[in-house]
């Protein structure tokens, strides 16, 4: 993480490579381990294992979650994309296991003294109860359409080790990057994800409540009610008045769950659902509570949105808390901006004006904008059988929920029409009956297709502790092969380089339904004065 015009590495995005290399070291299960040797438990964004913590200390890290792995824009200005990585992922997972010298790493730089039982928890963590879905190495894909489908306990944990150490080396003040961080001896910094905020549902799933007052021996006994006095406060605020009103439950959860297990660093994540009406308004709640107790929150990161403008109104509800409520500094608390950010969007914040303290940069630290990273996300769409969803302003952000099945359907001409996607729990489309496929946010874009084909996209690659029947891994010529017949296939006109036809990507009527439900029963609602 760097102040003002610097930066530190990713948050949220994850650039796999596929190699076909010959590392035979097995996990008894049969798969060889990773061809690249840094590929490692180790190598992902700190935060893993700060939520892993807090899972755990909410008793939450058995709970069963499922994440989609999927991108929102196809690069270089096309209009499809190839699928591949497939291997080197199952590799991971089928020979997933923290040693001792990790643990002690983690220990060391969590930064908090953790309880042992949660390193006692970690020494058993394995991949064996995970099942993974995904479209076959070597397809032809689209933005929205779920590559993989990852089904686990919540709490299961190849990122760019060169761009952290170069990054380092010119400037930066930190790295996200766990591995690197062990290998480099560079300082590390995270903080939560999406998915963490939205895998939490009401306040009751918190069971310990207690907080060590961190000047003397007393404990607050009940740390969500004082919370929740602190909300009552600010939503009664004279120079707050109309600005905080109703705020979403499940990530006033969160944030608490987050601040119980880190008292001295919580930094929360705050466009999950609503800055302005919701995230800002809980962060502060829960900041208070913690003040009152003798800890001083870090700040609030911004992922999506009008950075400049979010900033600025964060800034001011900070400077009216800390004169109306006499906290000290609170005018100052910190504000870290991400969000795919480059050169030209900071030079674009530093002309409008805005209160952004650090920025958060990854994608296009290390990659040209000819070159860009594909902008691959990992985001929770079930837990315990209950689907989530993650809002933003930028509506190419919002995530589509459940668990979902996906179908290519292909017209008279052999070529494919669309992608559809349904509930795991919907019948197939069939050859010959005319099914709906609507736009997944825009309401006047559908259609009827009559499918001559009907192709399943997913399929299963670990199955876990399931028994289903697995699809082997395939040698690269096989991946070759495919990738060649699936642009055989392909309609010349969403293939061709200047102004390629946008392939289209759909869900039925009845998942569309679904997603504009939840979308209304999750976001804030606002008030006009």
């Amino acid at each position: 993480m760097k102040n003002n015009d610097n930066t530190k590495k990713t948050d949220e995005e994850v650039t796999t490579m596929k190699e076909n290399g010959s590392d035979e070291n097995s996990s008894g299960r049969g798969i060889p381990g990773p061809t690249n040797p840094m590929v490692t438990p180790l190598l992902t964004d700190l935060y893993q294992f700060t939520m892993a913590y807090t899972y755990w200390k909410a008793g939450k890290h058995a709970e069963r979650a499922v994440f989609d792995l999927y991108f929102r824009k196809n690069p270089f200005g096309g209009e499809y994309t190839i699928f591949a990585g497939l291997e080197e992922c199952i590799r991971l997972i089928s020979n997933y296991k923290l040693s001792e010298e990790d643990i002690d790493f983690i220990r060391s730089c969590l930064h908090v003294p953790c309880e042992d039982g949660f390193f006692e928890y970690l020494r058993g963590i394995d991949c064996s109860d995970v099942e993974v879905y995904a479209i076959p190495e070597g397809s032809v894909v689209f933005p929205k359409v779920p590559l993989m489908r990852v089904e686990g306990p919540i709490a299961g944990p190849d990122g760019g080790m060169g761009a952290s150490k170069y990054c380092y080396i010119g400037g930066f003040d930190a790295t996200s990057n766990v591995a690197a961080g062990r290998l480099f001896g560079i300082p590390l910094r995270g903080t939560h994800s999406h998915a963490f905020v939205s895998s939490f549902m009401t306040l009751d799933e918190i069971k310990d409540k207690s907080l060590r007052k961190k000047v003397s021996k007393s404990t607050c006994k009940d740390f969500v009610s004082l919370v929740q006095a602190w909300l009552s406060k600010l939503q009664r605020s004279k120079s707050l008045r109309g600005v905080f009103s109703e705020t979403n439950q499940s990530e006033l959860s969160a944030f608490i769950s987050y601040a119980l297990a880190f008292p001295n660093n919580f930094l929360a994540l705050v466009d999950t659902y609503d800055v302005i009406r919701s995230g800002i308004p809980n962060f502060c709640a829960v900041a208070l509570a913690l003040n009152e107790l003798g800890y001083k929150a870090v700040g609030i990161r911004l992922d999506s949105g009008d950075l400049a403008y979010l900033s600025c109104q964060a800034r001011k509800i900070f400077c009216c808390i800390e004169k109306e409520f006499a906290v000290s500094g609170f005018g100052k608390t910190s504000i870290t901006a991400s969000n795919d950010l480059n050169e030209e969007t900071l030079d674009a914040l530093n002309k409008q004006g805005h209160e952004v303290d650090a920025y958060g940069i990854g994608t296009y630290l290390v990659t040209c904008y000819a070159q860009a990273a594909l902008g691959i996300v990992f985001k929770l769409v079930e837990i315990n059988k209950q689907p989530r969803i993650k809002l933003s302003e930028d509506v190419s952000k919002v995530s589509i929920p459940c668990k979902k099945k996906i179908y290519r359907l292909y017209g008279k001409e052999s070529y494919p029409l669309v992608d559809i996607m349904t509930g795991e729990d919907e019948p197939p489309p069939k050859v010959g009956e005319r099914i709906l496929c609507r736009h997944p946010f825009e309401e006047s874009k559908r259609a009827y297709v009559v499918p001559q084909h009907v192709e399943e996209l997913l399929r299963c690659y670990s199955a876990g502790t399931s028994g289903k029947e697995t699809e082997p891994l395939p040698p690269l010529k096989d991946i070759r092969e495919r990738c060649i017949q699936q642009l055989e296939k392909m309609r010349p006109d969403h293939m061709r380089r200047l102004n390629p036809t946008p392939y289209k990507v759909s869900v039925s009527g009845k998942l569309y339904d679904f997603i504009h439900f939840l979308w209304l029963n999750e976001a804030p609602v606002g008030e006009l004065l």
